[in-house]
């Protein structure tokens, strides 16, 4: 039960800040063992605590059954998955009246001490979802599980530009607003993934604390981690939201009031210099994305250049369709005839001269060669050259808009 101080807490004042009404979901599948220690612990800091059993078949209804009248259980009557299980949770959680839950796992990795650092990162941002980031350097950990981490940590990069620390840790916390405003796909431990990348792309910050983690001896290790089917559904996700990431049209947005409703042209580049500016993006950012437009468009990457460069401009979080109109840059003729000059001055001394069938089709292959090898040349100084004009042409717009 709560504290008096805790409970006093919960209305600090009007210039105070307000606690949010917090429950605990602890997933459950066949962690009979550990249960009751974890939802013990958890009873310290919060009065509302939901065991959502998930088809747990190894005596889990025993333990269950012992548990206090305050603690709300819910059963699954087959495993439906961790995704599912989080959604029943939250569900009761609104009913009950709380506005964020916290989800901790039930096999006693985490420690719940650490519950009280989630509750004040949420007072200081209730609107953000708080990813418990573990610190691997204090403990054991399995060479399974550091790799999982580096691995969805760059693919949660690519798809959203932003780095993170710990997309794979179930000791999170979500404001309740956030499951109701999508629809989930992903049912099992995919939902994790899906739910921090969604929700980035919907304007909601990640906000990260470092938290303590416990991994027993591995004979002792219980994880329901299925490394073939479960690794299978993270490639498909993966492969779902990197394409979807690379789309030109705009995320449903929450907390963002969303793209300019104005396109942006190479054509008419001050005009859409200064929309964007508007959305203050910076001058050097601009730049770098423009820069890096022209540097894959120039290279020989026929059909493949948009694909590369949206995967690149989302891992840097560059905008997408800033680099995409600075690639047209290169369209042909006059670019990719540019780089087959110097690559053709490259291999053999002197410049093309001769423009025939003879020099354009049966030496097809020699002329992609050289244009790629030419394109390593005046890629970069196109790349340098225009990603310093936008830069110099942005800073004065915005220059001029500072002094207005």
């Amino acid at each position: 039960m709560l504290s008096e101080t805790k409970q006093k807490d919960k209305h600090p004042g009007p210039n105070g800040p307000q606690t949010p009404i917090v429950a605990l979901v602890i997933p459950l599948y066949n962690h009979a063992a550990t249960l009751a220690k974890v939802v013990v612990e958890g009873q310290r800091f919060t009065d509302l605590l939901i065991v959502v059993d998930d088809g747990s078949s190894d005596g889990a209804t025993e333990v269950l059954n012992k548990l206090p009248h305050s603690v709300h259980i819910l059963r699954h009557p087959q495993n439906l998955g961790k995704g599912v299980a989080i959604l029943s949770g939250a569900q009761k959680a609104l009913k009950l009246g709380a506005t964020h839950i916290i989800t901790i796992d039930a096999d006693g990795q985490h420690f719940s001490d650490d519950i009280p650092l989630f509750i004040t990162a949420l007072q200081k941002s209730p609107e953000a979802i708080i990813v418990g980031c573990r610190n691997f350097a204090k403990t054991y950990v399995p060479k399974s599980s550091n790799f999982g981490r580096s691995f969805s940590n760059f693919w949660f990069r690519v798809q959203t530009g932003q780095k993170i620390g710990d997309s794979q840790s179930g000791f999170r916390a979500y404001p309740l607003d956030l499951f109701k405003a999508f629809n989930w796909r992903e049912k099992r431990y995919a939902f994790e993934n899906e739910i921090l990348v969604r929700a980035t792309w919907s304007g909601i910050k990640i906000n990260e604390i470092e938290i303590g983690v416990y991994y027993p001896a591995h004979h002792e290790h219980i994880s329901h981690f299925h490394r073939l089917w479960d690794n299978v559904r993270l490639s498909f996700l993966n492969t779902r939201l990197t394409i979807r990431s690379m789309l030109p049209w705009p995320h449903n947005q929450i907390n963002t009031d969303g793209p300019p409703s104005e396109p942006v042209s190479i054509m008419h580049p001050l005009k859409s210099l200064r929309l964007l500016l508007k959305e203050n993006a910076s001058p050097k950012r601009l730049a770098i994305a423009v820069a890096l437009g022209v540097l894959i468009g120039a290279l020989p990457l026929i059909g493949m250049r948009a694909m590369i460069l949206l995967m690149l401009t989302g891992y840097f979080r560059l905008n997408k369709i800033v680099a995409l109109a600075a690639g047209n840059i290169c369209t042909p003729p006059f670019v990719p005839a540019l780089c087959i000059e110097i690559g053709y001055f490259i291999r053999h001394g002197s410049w093309l001269t001769e423009i025939s069938f003879k020099t354009l089709g049966h030496q097809a292959l020699e002329r992609f060669w050289e244009w790629g090898l030419g394109s390593l040349v005046a890629g970069p100084l196109l790349a340098a050259f225009f990603g310093l004009l936008t830069f110099v042409m942005a800073t004065k717009i915005k220059h001029k808009r500072s002094q207005s």
